[in-house]
């Protein structure tokens, strides 16, 4: 027997979502989190109905204390070490307690992976110190309040010409920095430069500031570039490694491969957010997909409606 009927792990808007819609079918759920969400250097997230321009941390109190409001529900502070799948079904599940709590080893019937992804930068030195207030990583996120300034678009990745086609939308002062990189083909860079938008293909040496707002982009040459705010691209691959012993499949882009209810490829272990699926990495969205991922997982625990 299973002391819990589901672990949801992590704690943003995918997991959150998860959990409240499993608590709420009178499912017991342990939700389990470190609170070191990748946006938290945002100072506000947007794009979520009725809650544009809350604080990424105040909307996932929010989210924690509606769910800790049923009876199912227990929160775990800390970080999944690693799971195990037990024979004849269900998973042992380990976990390093942080802020005073203890550490933990559960037994769970199923699991839904909400960890997210981790970030690698581009290797610019004070890129992290932008990250955030000046510098964003999700276009349909922040694009809005970085309108009609002169923008950067800084990144090494394949789909760099199509994320500046996007950020044009906001503004027709852009310029993309490939840092060196071949990220942009000729066939690509001219058809952004007929639409306004230039690439600087020199290596940059930092991205530079004064009083707290940037200011420019230097590059290695010594010459900078002025640019008010931006965007940059990550790699970014799921958080996952606690799963290694698994065998959970994963897609092409090197994400969780899932089928369209959340499913992975190990019976018991569904996954929802930014780590199954490409696409805008918008909170609603993830929350959408924690609600979908609780609706099939709850009606797969209740097993076939006539006899096999």
């Amino acid at each position: 027997m299973s002391e819990f009927d589901v672990a949801v792990i992590g704690a943003g808007p995918a997991g959150l979502s998860a959990a409240l819609g499993l608590v709420r079918s009178r499912r017991t759920v342990l939700l389990i989190d470190s609170n070191r969400p990748r946006n938290a250097a945002t100072l506000r997230s947007h794009g979520f109905l009725t809650r544009d321009g809350v604080p990424p941390l105040e909307l996932r109190k929010l989210g924690r204390e509606e769910f800790e409001g049923y009876p199912g529900a227990s929160f775990h502070a800390g970080l999944v070490q690693s799971v195990r799948a037990l024979q004849g079904g269900g998973f042992e599940l380990a976990a390093r307690g942080i802020r005073g709590a203890a550490n933990l080893e559960v037994t769970v019937g199923n699991i839904v992976v909400a960890t997210g992804l981790v970030e690698t930068m581009p290797s610019v030195p004070s890129l992290r110190a932008w990250y955030g207030t000046d510098l964003h990583s999700c276009v349909e996120c922040d694009g809005y309040e970085k309108r009609d300034e002169a923008l950067a678009l800084i990144g090494e990745s394949a789909d760099l010409a199509e994320r500046a086609l996007l950020i044009s939308q906001w503004s027709n002062d852009l310029i993309v920095f490939t840092n060196g990189a071949d990220a942009v083909s000729a066939a690509e860079q001219e058809a952004l430069g007929a639409r306004g938008i230039a690439v600087e293909r020199r290596p940059i040496a930092d991205v530079v500031g004064e009083q707290g707002r940037m200011t420019g982009v230097l590059l290695a040459d010594g010459e900078t570039v002025p640019r008010e705010a931006g965007f940059v691209r990550p790699a970014w691959t799921p958080a996952i490694g606690y799963l290694d012993g698994l065998g959970i499949a994963l897609d092409a882009e090197g994400l969780i491969a899932v089928d369209a209810c959340g499913r992975t490829s190990v019976p018991g272990v569904y996954a929802a957010g930014d780590s199954t699926a490409p696409g805008p990495e918008q909170l609603i969205i993830a929350a959408g997909h924690g609600a979908q991922v609780a609706a099939a997982l709850n009606r797969d625990l209740l097993g076939p409606l006539l006899p096999v």
